[in-house]
């Protein structure tokens, strides 16, 4: 026989906050959240922010919110989350072990990207992160090629009136040169930095479609600049881009 229990009205209006956000493409705000879950506004703000401050929802700014790194996180920890990771692996590890680079799997959450994943056993000098770590606003070479999957409507109405920082040398501050280089990654399907969030450093990435239309991910390797010859490059771009294609028919 069933213990009986008494429901927690809290727990059980968090997570409708956390179903509402799984199921809307675009960030929500307070009155949004509360008008669609017919909530009392106050109670969503509460229940919100402490959300936030546990790092489960991340404050994208203008009032908005979408999921923070920490919750992507006790997913990675909770049995590798999804059959994304499940799928995208092995073949990190083949990335790993054929061009001796760190490579890593990430999702966007708002203009983030929050890493799922990572294949980085060193072959000299080894360039990492942390699963789970949220990497800045517009930041990499992953937010790149995640948002070529989006339309370039939709890119632009998400980048709305954000600043684009400067993190290096070659950062792209221009917000048309940057709407540019998205719509370069969704003709050609790679994605480069080269410079723009590191100074000495070098990334290639490629997006991968997932079974969730609302979930955008991509694959990437990072190097130094010195490590990455033209010709380097050039085939590394062609290995990411076939991988992408296999990981792609997988999650078909």
């Amino acid at each position: 026989m069933p213990l009986t229990y008494k429901s927690v009205p809290a727990i059980e209006k968090c997570f409708a906050i956390l179903d509402l956000l799984s199921k809307t493409e675009k960030p929500l705000g307070i009155s949004d959240i509360s008008r669609q879950l017919s909530l009392n506004k106050s109670t969503v703000f509460n229940m919100v922010y402490t959300l936030v401050d546990l790092d489960v929802l991340d404050d994208l700014g203008g009032g908005k919110f979408g999921f923070g790194h920490h919750l992507y996180k006790l997913g990675n920890t909770a049995g590798k989350r999804s059959e994304l990771i499940q799928i995208v692996h092995p073949y990190l590890e083949i990335i790993n072990q054929e061009t001796k680079l760190s490579a890593f799997l990430g999702i966007r959450s708002g203009l983030h990207t929050v890493l799922i994943d990572k294949a980085d056993k060193a072959h000299g000098i080894r360039l990492s992160s942390e699963i789970g770590m949220q990497m800045p606003l517009l930041g990499g070479v992953g937010i790149k090629a995640m948002l070529s999957l989006l339309s370039q409507p939709l890119v632009e109405e998400l980048i709305g009136n954000t600043k684009l920082v400067r993190y290096a040398p070659n950062s792209i501050t221009d917000k048309s040169a940057y709407l540019e280089a998205i719509d370069k990654v969704r003709r050609e399907g790679i994605a480069f930095d080269r410079e723009e969030y590191m100074e000495g450093l070098m990334a290639v990435g490629v997006p991968v479609r997932t079974h969730n239309r609302r979930i955008q991910a991509a694959i990437w390797v990072v190097g130094l600049m010195r490590q990455l010859s033209e010709e380097a490059v050039l085939n590394l771009s062609n290995l990411l881009k076939e991988i992408a294609n296999k990981i792609n028919l997988q999650m078909e």
